[in-house]
């Protein structure tokens, strides 16, 4: 099962409670307070999912790794194509 998929079961289980509490479908007297938390949970959720998010991609960039072989593979290729513009006549 793809990854997607997964998440889209999770969040229709999510959702299908959700609605089961907010509606009364399961004739449960909940208090006032849930009520009032429960009712912009998915708001809650969503905000929380984005902070997740800029998280894990701010912790990527902070730990970006640089691959020294490849920069000096292509400083070597730069060298290279100055060599060969120089001989076609160009000056640097």
């Amino acid at each position: 099962m793809l990854k997607l998929t997964q998440w889209l079961w999770g969040l229709g289980l999510l959702d299908s409670a959700w609605a089961a509490l907010t509606m009364g479908a399961l004739d449960l007297e909940l208090s006032f307070p849930c009520q009032e938390v429960l009712w912009p949970l998915p708001a809650y959720l969503l905000v929380s999912a984005g902070c997740y998010a800029l998280g894990i991609v701010g912790y990527s960039v902070a730990t970006f790794h640089d691959c020294e072989d490849a920069v000096r593979e292509l400083q070597s290729q730069i060298l290279e194509a100055q060599a060969d513009l120089t001989r076609n006549g160009l000056c640097f």
